[in-house]
């Protein structure tokens, strides 16, 4: 199997890369973002590309991936609405008509979030996303994940979530004790995300309760 992953320096999409590295399955890995992710391995290709608006120029780089693992994302904290617009659908379209052009057959596995659809600003653009991404690829997959609990390292780039995690760190463990159905892991979404592209998911969105058993 060959996967591209967007967004592979975020604390998500480092748990993601982490398990398509380990998995036997997986033949090689792209990494497309506008940093590199600094991780050596003989399955990973690193593409820095800073136009994530236009890929044309890594369209060929792009030809011939079974899935896509699309972690990028941003909070909307302090951001207007086209501006989160612009990171969060036009950016993932961009890619998206990309490789469906070469692959409609593709599975393009989405990183939403709980509450996605509902009234707020980052909500709305987040269902937006969702539809065109269910409408353009029949094997989409978007994952709404609650809680995340950070495992292997992985860390937010975002100093806001870097404090908050630090904060609530040590509890995170009780915390999907307690809440099961609320909380994942970066693993586990990792490996939801190996196992949909393998075999398909039983909905096209998963909560987190529905990652867990997927993984």
């Amino acid at each position: 199997m060959r996967v591209v992953v967007f967004g592979a320096t975020g604390m998500v999409g480092q748990g993601v890369l982490r398990e398509c590295l380990l998995a036997p399955d997986v033949e090689s890995v792209l990494a497309v973002g506008r940093t590199p992710t600094g991780v050596s391995h003989e399955k990973l290709r690193d593409i820095v590309h800073k136009d994530l608006l236009d890929l044309s120029p890594i369209a060929g780089d792009l030809a011939g991936q079974d899935a896509c693992f699309f972690c990028l994302g941003v909070s909307s904290t302090g951001m207007s609405e086209a501006d989160y617009r612009r990171i969060t659908y036009d950016v993932t379209m961009a890619a998206a008509r990309v490789l469906a052009a070469d692959n409609p057959d593709l599975t393009f596995v989405y990183v939403s979030g709980a509450g996605t659809g509902g009234r707020a600003m980052w909500a709305q653009v987040k269902g937006e996303t969702e539809a065109a991404l269910l409408d353009l690829f029949p094997k989409a997959v978007m994952f709404r994940p609650g809680f995340i609990q950070a495992k292997y390292g992985a860390t937010s780039r975002t100093r806001l979530y870097r404090i908050l995690y630090r904060v609530i760190g040590p509890v995170a463990p009780l915390i999907r004790r307690l809440f099961p159905n609320q909380v994942t892991t970066t693993e586990l979404i990792g490996l939801a995300m190996l196992n949909a592209a393998r075999h398909g998911a039983p909905k096209r969105i998963l909560d987190p309760k529905d990652i867990n058993s997927l993984a």
